[in-house]
């Protein structure tokens, strides 16, 4: 299984990821909306903290060695605004201590003060130590850095496979937390976007009522979350005329499961998409228009499901949305997502039925030469799970 340095609080986690030595440019100063005063976001020279904008998402369930479903499922997510609070990362360049913190209360997730500091745990793909499963390893030239930390106890059957949790025996414990960012400069000056990932799982030998056989229970509890932050801009810098076009990447976490109806084994699973953004921005007319382009990686899988998921690697995803900027009285941005598509290797299509959506961001950079922010899909459609949650950065 992968290595995990044991630390004595599971709310207080000490870590600093990325690969290779990390000199002051190649971690993320956190962004305006927070303490400190303005520094560099590619060079940090303050600690400083930021508010960020995107969104969380919570799966807990059960499975057993003895079945192929899950069971006791209970889900959950939520996006926040520009102005609306719970997601944070701060940034001690002198220590090299990131700080995050992700609690929305909407989505049960709240995490605590994540501290990521030691060195040891500074970790990339390939070898024993690597981010746990379900982390997306996204391509070289993204420049992504990942910190973990995590404690884990008890005997296991099986690990270190990054496409499948962590196959525990009787009395099984762990919980690891893996934060990664855009090194920022690597596309954006003033904005970048980032991930959270929290896995526990507990496993315990169970005796069936019935059949008086023993099987052993696992019990899950994951969390999810995107965002994007960086230094605001003031309002005074942002354009009251003319337009502009931002480009750049967007990365989502999501939840796919239209077969709760149809198929009695149907199992959910996270999936991660990575991608492309366009977004108009109309100053005079206060209007937003985004267009969202991205591939679905593989889902990570679990112990004991059968592993059927409908969307597999590869397959497309796209979304359009509108917002309406409100500096004053929002802060930035907010508006919904209007439709939404993915598109299956082999040809087919599936079109979200969408109940809520949201789409939120705000400039950034001294002369809102940037743009960063969240959006939201939820399906509508009775006896399906589908939830996708994105955070988006660009620049003129």
């Amino acid at each position: 299984m992968r290595n995990y340095i044991i630390l004595a609080s599971a709310t207080a986690l000490a870590a600093c990821g990325g690969a290779g030595p990390q000199s002051a440019g190649s971690v993320g100063a956190p962004s305006s909306g927070g303490s400190g005063s303005t520094g560099t976001f590619v060079n940090p020279t303050e600690t400083k903290t930021y508010d960020a904008i995107g969104g969380a998402q919570h799966f807990a369930y059960k499975t057993r060695d003895d079945g192929q479903t899950q069971y006791g499922e209970l889900y959950a997510g939520d996006a926040n605004t520009p102005r609306d609070g719970g997601i944070t990362v701060a940034y001690n360049p002198r220590d090299a201590i990131f700080e995050v913190t992700v609690n929305r209360p909407l989505a049960s997730v709240s995490t605590g003060t994540n501290r990521f500091q030691d060195p040891a745990h500074r970790v990339d793909f390939g070898g024993l130590s690597q981010p746990q499963a379900d982390v997306p390893q996204l391509p070289a030239a993204a420049n992504i850095q990942y910190l973990q930390a995590g404690s884990s106890s008890g005997p296991v059957i099986s690990g270190g496979d990054p496409n499948h949790y962590v196959v525990g025996n009787d009395t099984f414990t762990s919980q690891v937390q893996t934060f990664f960012y855009q090194k920022p400069g690597t596309t954006t000056q003033y904005v970048t976007y980032a991930g959270y990932v929290r896995n526990t799982l507990g496993v315990v030998k169970q005796t069936d009522p019935v059949t008086k056989g023993t099987y052993l229970e696992n019990s899950y509890s994951l969390d999810r979350a995107v965002f994007a932050y960086g230094e605001r801009s003031d309002n005074s810098v942002v354009p009251k005329t003319g337009s502009a076009s931002f480009t750049g990447d967007m990365l989502a976490t999501m939840v796919f499961n239209p077969l709760i109806d149809t198929d009695p084994l149907a199992s959910t699973y996270f999936q991660w998409i990575t991608g492309s953004q366009t977004t108009t921005v109309d100053f005079a007319k206060l209007s937003v228009s985004s267009a969202f382009n991205g591939t679905v990686s593989a889902a990570a899988l679990d112990a004991y499901t059968n592993g059927n998921y409908v969307l597999p690697g590869g397959t497309t995803f796209t979304a359009h949305g509108s917002a309406t900027i409100d500096l004053v009285g929002k802060g930035g941005f907010t508006g919904t997502i209007g439709d939404a598509k993915f598109t299956t290797p082999g040809g087919k299509d599936y079109v979200v039925s969408i109940a809520g959506s949201s789409l939120d961001g705000a400039f950034f950079g001294p002369a809102a030469q940037e743009i960063g922010g969240g959006f939201r899909i939820v399906g509508g459609t009775p006896d399906q799970r589908i939830d996708i949650l994105g955070a988006y950065t660009g620049k003129k």
